[in-house]
């Protein structure tokens, strides 16, 4: 039971202080990859921690059974249960129930996206022209300069001609990079996990956080994208250009979020892809074994604490 105790302890150390370290990360990819790893690595553990209560010794089926019905003969015989025997059954539980409203709201959320998606594209194909390429665009006939990315198979940018008429050749490129990293890194869905695990998991700043600031990396991490290909002068100039003129709900778009604080960021150099890959295993890793090593040092503290001095 300490173990378990400790591994609790562990999580919520991190899930209290790790969103003030996460945001300092520079390099945006790196600290969308130690968000994500952090956010599962917490709630993993966590889960670990309650069937360790569960589990005295054997088994998981048996032990929970076997946990539940002491439970049930302790208050039927008038007695109270063991202190190991509820926090098991309590455990269990909430594990369960964890695990059961993540799956019915993922499975909800998910069917709303699809359907607004499919809702958009067919005003879409009646309404603009399509262009293929690497992923399909869609240019529809519009003055105010406005690019988003719709995710799906195929994922779809959409862009008004607006942004020709507004912007450099170079801009537009710059723009429409931007909008293919969301469809390349998959960055719709790490929104809506985001959104997913603050709408249900609202009980630590890390789960809270996370929503906001996973789509503030996504802009972030596409922006670099477009700095690396396009230069960081090129993308600023795209970047206030295309400022304030929003998108759909269940779109990514250049100008849709966090813009001023995007400039502020921009980076004028971006780390070469061998850099970035070890940068962002090293920060998995770290994020994944944070809670655990947290459990340890309390573990430690109170062991040292508790014997006696020699």
């Amino acid at each position: 039971m300490t173990v378990a105790l400790s591994l609790l302890l562990g999580c919520v150390v991190v899930g209290w202080l790790a969103p003030r370290y996460l945001l300092r990360i520079a390099d945006p990819a790196v600290a969308l990859v130690a968000w994500l790893v952090s956010v599962v690595a917490v709630v993993v553990t966590t889960a670990g921690a309650m069937l360790l209560l569960v589990l005295p010794d054997h088994g998981l089926g048996p032990s929970v059974v076997a946990t539940l019905h002491q439970c049930w003969q302790s208050v039927a015989h008038g007695s109270a249960p063991a202190v190991e025997a509820v926090s098991g059954a309590v455990g269990f539980v909430l594990l369960a129930g964890l695990l059961a409203r993540l799956a019915v709201a993922g499975v909800r959320g998910g069917r709303q996206r699809a359907q607004a998606r499919r809702e958009q594209l067919d005003v879409l194909r009646v309404a603009g022209r399509r262009e293929e390429g690497a992923h399909v665009t869609v240019w529809l006939d519009h003055d105010s300069p406005l690019a988003f990315s719709l995710a799906g198979r195929p994922g779809v940018v959409v862009a008004t001609e607006g942004l020709h008429r507004h912007l450099s050749p170079e801009q537009v490129q710059a723009v429409l990079t931007h909008e293919q990293a969301h469809l390349n890194g998959r960055h719709h869905l790490l929104v809506a996990f985001g959104d997913l695990v603050g709408a249900t998991l609202p009980f630590l700043p890390l789960f809270r956080r996370t929503a906001a600031a996973l789509r503030e990396l996504v802009e972030l991490a596409a922006d670099a994208t477009a700095v690396r290909k396009h230069g960081a002068d090129a993308v600023r100039a795209a970047l206030t250009g295309v400022a304030g003129h929003g998108a759909p709900g269940t779109a990514l778009a250049m100008g849709g979020d966090s813009v001023q604080s995007r400039l502020a960021k921009l980076p004028r150099h971006v780390p070469g892809p061998a850099r970035r890959l070890a940068s962002c295993g090293l920060a998995g890793v770290t994020a994944l074994v944070l809670p655990a090593v947290t459990a340890l040092a309390a573990l430690a503290t109170l062991m040292l604490v508790s014997c006696p001095a020699a």
